[in-house]
């Protein structure tokens, strides 16, 4: 009786050891990417004859071997749906209208060399560190091609049915799908994410896109303030989201370079924090002023001293 029991636990034992070392196999061939839209996923990581670029760890924040975006990135503006003030299925048509485009346009001109972009130089890759530069590229319209309901999927078309058209085929730019307030992003905009960005093969190239819709259909989820310092809530509310997902899809255009041991990547890891703010006449609060325009934007995440979240660098 006693030997049976022995021989029990030591079964038992055995299968333990091997469990546990079933775990921490499948702990070290999985780890946490970045999705692009504000959190990582568990990932197999890939079988490689030859032994994988090593993680450079510090700052809160991990190098993966992926590339940045070297030189000057361009900026390019798909304007999708109606941004005459004159669409339906909303009252208030401020946001939707010329002057959005105005204040995002001052955004990305803004923010090229500023302190606030040099941040970014603080992350590169094995050739170049992120310049801090960009430059707002060809802009076009577009009126509902893929209808006002639109899957994460149709963003991607969207995109493919511009570059190369009436807008350049560029491996150094990334492409902003922003969409009016009448349009539906049904995946998650508004109940899971207020933007993100991937990239993908389009057209033989590996471009960088990025999706941003205009809150104005749902303040309170993706506008940090209804009272805004332009007056124009959608708009401003955009540009926070534009410079979190600008910010990131330079330093990590591919999913594979910049990210913390959670998936998060630079812009996650300060989201929706705006550090020392100053009030408007209209007593919003504002941040930055970029070409003589006041803005709130989220801080991004400053790869050195330990990694903090900042307005400047």
């Amino acid at each position: 009786m006693k030997m049976r029991i022995f021989r029990g636990l030591w079964t038992l034992l055995v299968v333990l050891i091997f469990a546990l070392m079933s775990v921490g196999q499948a702990t070290r061939d999985t780890e946490m990417r970045p999705t692009g839209k504000g959190w990582g996923v568990r990932v197999t990581k890939p079988a490689q004859r030859h032994r994988s670029p090593a993680v450079t760890t510090g700052n809160g924040i991990n190098y993966h071997g992926g590339p940045i975006m070297p030189g000057t990135p361009n900026i390019y503006y798909i304007w999708y749906g109606t941004w005459n003030g004159s669409g339906a299925n909303l009252t208030n048509r401020t946001s939707d209208s010329p002057g959005t485009q105005s204040l995002l346009n001052n955004l990305i001109t803004g923010l090229s060399g500023s302190a606030y972009e040099h941040i970014n130089t603080t992350y590169g890759d094995t050739s170049a560190n992120v310049s801090g530069l960009m430059a707002l590229g060809t802009s076009v319209s577009d009126a509902y091609s893929r209808g006002s309901v639109l899957l994460d999927s149709d963003i991607q078309a969207i995109v493919a049915a511009h570059a190369g058209t009436d807008l350049p085929k560029d491996t150094n730019g990334v492409y902003f799908v922003l969409t009016s307030s009448d349009v539906m992003e049904v995946t998650g905009f508004c109940t899971v994410y207020c933007g993100w960005h991937t990239n993908a093969t389009i057209h033989g190239s590996d471009l960088k896109f990025s999706f941003v819709g205009n809150p104005d259909q749902c303040p309170m989820s993706c506008e940090a303030q209804t009272t805004s310092p332009n007056n124009n809530s959608g708009a401003d509310g955009m540009a926070s989201v534009i410079a979190h997902e600008s910010e990131e899809a330079i330093s990590d255009p591919d999913l594979n370079a910049w990210y913390d041991s959670s998936g998060n990547e630079n812009a996650d890891k300060c989201a929706w924090t705006f550090g020392t703010t100053s009030t408007a006449s209209n007593g919003s609060q504002y941040n930055i002023t970029l070409g003589g325009t006041n803005y709130l934007i989220q801080r991004n995440w400053v790869n050195a001293s330990g990694g903090y979240c900042s307005m400047r660098y």
